[in-house]
């Protein structure tokens, strides 16, 4: 192992995948290296090859793949010789990769502490020894109390407790090479905060390069000192991470950051800008440049013969023909949309009153929800906002009637629904749907999408025989599903088109209110604009509201009309977005905001709330939050549990610090 080689050198990379008899080219030509200590990120819409060269690179290809040309290096020592016996110690002593799911990555019937301790015992440690190095593993990653967490389940530990075990043992080896997957796809702002900061902190401390792939390119800009861009399999712009997303030379890149809502944009300043297309099927033959078919900037030239990746700056590379023209990318031309006007006035859609809901466990109470009201009126959106535990989708469970309350109720225009959804009429169930997250465990992976939108509309609308196929292909106009599209199964179609189906599914009643739940938060930038662009026109035409839940703040404050930050089941905070994200806001908001990382830089600097979130069946006395508050002013936090109040029109907030003072604070923050 050299010590003046970088940890990871990859040239030339070509790698097949053999597909009925023919080798297709899923990686062509990729080249790029991480020193040691460093970090580099890998980015790009899925299927265009990320984790296909991670799983290269540990050599973790399924039996169709092969390596069919190129070099790859780590710590000096040539991968791709590694006999069977080399290329066990690799794994478990050079090389450790963390997935986006912790888990599907760790064993549901082991305790954590037997999981933990078999990495060690792997690289020779005995049983005791083994014990004692997986207590300070995850001391190392920040657990507080890790004798508990060592005789836990799996499931009975959050995500972000989850992925900070899958860490702990990614490092036991000290390895020279740290491959992340999008490890934080599924957590919270907070939570996201607090894993890419441990990572940091490591990775200092072991002197480790890491490979950092992920779709949220501000997760990149705080994370990465170089970045890649990947398309097709071909890398088309490398270079310093703040000079690529400061001035991108290639219309792909270019492309991604256009698709992002930024700078405080909100669906009435317009659409998102979307990448037009799809990319070329896995292994298709092109003979120019590999984005040439969707590209505005393409002539014939690029048709034709593929550019090579030219210097356009100091170590920053693009394979364009028109690098310099990039920035002018021409947008998309789309019709103005005339926005549902909001009438607070009137009576609202649907209203919950003082929803309370307790579970039981081992005989335990625990409330998900406290006393919860709030409103959605026609054409709105409600932004539902809050860390993994707050109660957001319990309250959205409460509304569609899968759960009933323990206290309170729900009403839909002005009559008080059912608390559960059997009890509901067809007339109810109808004005009512939702949007998943995960569209694969919400479609039949039996049925064809005509026969999915076609029993929806049997079952929501009532229509049958030539009336439900003519409504059905009006369905699959507005959400642009092709008719190849409805003879396929979801199995056969991407996680953009799976939501496209989602969306039109829900859709299929006329519905008055659609609960959307993180219904992107899977999906990368470009097909995420796509689906928010969708939504926003649907309600436009529909007058239709959306109840919408997400960890993105970036996306939240894009579609929302309003904003509900809950914590510990208690509503913390109710607002007009722009009122809620520009602040005075309340602490636990504020903290939300501070942990978000941007592409732009800059920014606030990020309030570490300390301590995780306190368990629901013992929250603490007076105020929630007081324990992780860091604007706690005194005893009456501990003592008191302040009220729900409207600090400013239409602005409802529940802190006693008063929003004068708040306002004081923040604005010296």
């Amino acid at each position: 192992m050299s010590a003046d080689a970088p940890a990871l050198a990859v040239s030339d990379l070509e790698l097949v995948y053999r597909v009925r008899g023919v080798d297709r080219r899923v990686l062509r030509g990729v080249t790029f290296e991480i020193e040691r200590g460093r970090s580099y990120g890998l980015v790009g819409e899925s299927g265009c090859g990320k984790s296909t060269a991670a799983l290269g690179i540990v050599r973790f290809l399924p039996r169709n793949g092969r390596i069919s040309g190129g070099a790859i290096s780590v710590a000096g020592r040539d991968v791709l010789a590694l006999g069977s016996r080399e290329l066990r110690e690799y794994h478990a002593r050079t090389v450790s990769m963390v997935y986006q799911n912790p888990g599907s990555a760790l064993n549901p019937s082991l305790k954590v502490g037997t999981q933990i301790a078999e990495a060690f015992t792997v690289l020779g440690a005995s049983r005791d020894e083994a014990s004692d190095r997986s207590r300070e593993a995850l001391v190392r990653v920040q657990i507080a109390d890790p004798g508990s967490v060592l005789g836990r389940y799996p499931h009975q530990l959050s995500g972000g407790m989850q992925q900070r075990v899958v860490i702990a043992m990614a490092l036991a080896k000290d390895p020279a090479l740290l491959i992340l997957d999008e490890p934080t796809t599924g957590l919270d702002a907070t939570v996201e905060a607090e894993v890419l900061d441990l990572v940091t902190q490591l990775q200092a401390e072991l002197d480790t390069a890491v490979l950092f792939i992920s779709h949220n390119l501000g997760v990149i800009s705080k994370m990465c000192g170089r970045v890649g861009v990947l398309y097709a399999g071909r890398l088309v712009e490398e270079g310093p991470v703040d000079e690529v997303l400061r001035d991108p030379r290639h219309p792909y890149t270019v492309g991604l950051l256009r698709c992002i809502p930024r700078g405080g944009v909100r669906k009435d300043h317009g659409r998102l800008d979307t990448i037009p297309g799809f990319l070329p099927s896995l292994g298709a033959d092109i003979a120019g440049c590999v984005y040439a078919d969707r590209c505005a900037l393409a002539d014939e030239r690029c048709r034709v013969d593929e550019p090579p990746l030219e210097t356009v700056g100091a170590r920053h590379a693009s394979r364009c023909w028109h690098h310099d023209r990039a920035r002018d990318l021409p947008r998309a031309e789309a019709a103005d949309l005339e926005l549902p006007k909001v009438d607070r006035v009137s009576t609202p859609l649907a209203e919950l009153h003082g929803l309370t809901k307790v579970f039981q466990q081992r005989g335990q109470d625990v409330p998900a929800l406290v006393d919860v009201s709030a409103a959605i009126w026609p054409g709105e959106t409600l932004g539902l906002v809050g860390e993994s535990g707050s109660g957001k989708t319990t309250l959205a469970r409460t509304l569609l009637g899968i759960v009933a309350p323990t206290a309170g109720t729900a009403h839909l225009d002005g009559r008080e629904l059912p608390v559960r959804y059997q009890k509901r009429s067809r007339e109810e169930l109808r004005a009512l749907q939702i949007v998943f997250q995960n569209p694969d465990s919400a479609l039949n992976r039996r049925h064809s999408v005509r026969r999915i939108l076609l029993r929806s509309l049997r079952k929501l609308a009532g229509v049958g025989g030539a009336d439900a196929e003519a409504r059905m292909q009006d369905l699959a106009g507005r959400v642009r599903l092709t008719e190849r599209t409805l003879t396929q199964k979801p199995v056969q179609l991407s996680g953009g088109l799976k939501q496209r189906v989602a969306i039109a599914r829900a859709f299929a009643g006329e519905p008055k209110l659609v609960v959307c739940d993180e219904p992107t938060s899977a999906l990368d930038v470009s097909v995420q604009a796509a689906i928010l662009n969708l939504l926003v026109e649907l309600q436009a035409e529909k007058r239709v509201a959306y109840l919408f839940i997400s960890h993105d703040l970036g996306v939240v404050r894009y579609i929302s009309d309003r904003i509900a930050v809950l914590y510990l089941g208690r509503l913390q905070e109710l607002g007009p977005a722009d009122v809620v994200f520009d602040g005075p806001h309340h602490p636990y908001t504020e903290a939300l905001l501070s942990a978000v990382p941007t592409i732009d830089g800059g920014g606030r600097d990020r309030i570490k709330l300390e301590g995780d979130v306190p368990s629901a069946a013992s929250p603490p006395s007076g105020c929630v939050f007081h324990t992780r508050c860091p604007r706690k002013v005194g005893a009456i936090c501990e003592e008191q549990e302040p009220p729900l109040v409207e600090v400013e029109p239409e602005h409802h907030m529940r802190c006693h610090i008063p929003i004068e003072e708040l306002r004081r604070l923040q604005a010296i923050a």
